[in-house]
């Protein structure tokens, strides 16, 4: 059997995953990819998870594919997997908000990575890059997509086009990362912000946030989305912790949510 590739915990409702190949700077492999699949789907279906948050072990996040197969590396997919799961899920359709607590050099597939990630925590002197065209090929994983959404289509030009390293107080200025800290600060902060989220926020209420979110990049016009909204709203306004959120307030405790993301959801409405 080989060897798992990352690492798993789930303590008071916050699920840590961690790429765990640390004498290989955590090098992206068909496996890992697998796995990381895997835990993604227990963190969408396991109502136990409110929050999860990515990182790396040892002194990177994740330096790319990797490369042992020389100049194959990339003939046969650098994220293919090894074989079809029950199950797949993308990020972004995780019930959950996806933290990366990106520790160190995060490069190629170990920035696409976290792209896909609802928010990022990086390291001030992590490395950070989009190699792909330095290595004859070009990025994957939807950054095409979500890097100009993120930072604006110039400087996502520069960043894909380039390939060049940028560090994290440079990508925290272009909007690449939420924020950047001391490498060792990185993986409790966002397990700060993992726990303000399970603490405080209503589990469906974040679902169906985050559900929009990134459903509303595609551009449906603003007045279709304030009416989606409006729908969405009124439909949790009528369910149990909307009442619960209120009564909480008002008597100055901590909410007692009861209703799950995997079986209260209310239906939203389609993008026209």
């Amino acid at each position: 059997m080989n060897e798992l590739h990352t690492l798993f915990e789930l303590k008071d409702g916050i699920a840590t995953i961690t790429l765990n190949r640390p004498e290989r700077m955590n090098a992206w492999t068909a496996q890992m990819g697998a796995e990381i699949n895997e835990h993604l789907v227990r963190c969408d279906e396991d109502d136990a998870v409110r929050a999860v948050v990515v990182t790396g072990a040892g002194r990177a996040f994740c330096a790319g594919a990797d490369l042992e197969r020389g100049g194959e590396t990339f003939a046969g997919g650098p994220t293919a997997t090894p074989a079809r799961p029950p199950r797949t899920i993308l990020p972004w359709e995780v019930r959950k908000p996806i933290i990366a607590a990106i520790n160190g050099a995060a490069v190629g597939v170990g920035m696409t990575l976290p792209l896909q990630y609802d928010m990022r925590v990086a390291a001030a002197d992590a490395k950070l890059g989009f190699l792909f065209v330095r290595r004859g090929v070009m990025t994957e994983l939807s950054s095409t997509w979500i890097l100009p959404r993120l930072v604006g289509i110039a400087r996502a030009a520069d960043l894909l086009m380039s390939g060049r390293i940028v560090l994290g107080s440079e990508a925290a200025a272009l909007g690449l990362v939420n924020e950047v800290l001391p490498a060792g600060q990185v993986l409790a902060r966002a397990h700060e912000i993992a726990r303000e989220i399970a603490e405080n926020c209503a589990p469906v209420s974040v679902a169906l946030t985050k559900r929009m979110i990134w459903e509303h990049l595609g551009g449906p016009p603003p007045v279709e989305v304030a009416k989606r909204e409006a729908k969405a709203l009124y439909a949790l306004g009528k369910m149990a912790d909307a009442r619960e959120g209120v009564t909480s307030f008002l008597e100055k405790r901590k909410p007692r949510w009861t209703l799950s993301p995997s079986k209260d959801m209310p239906p939203s409405e389609p993008i026209s």
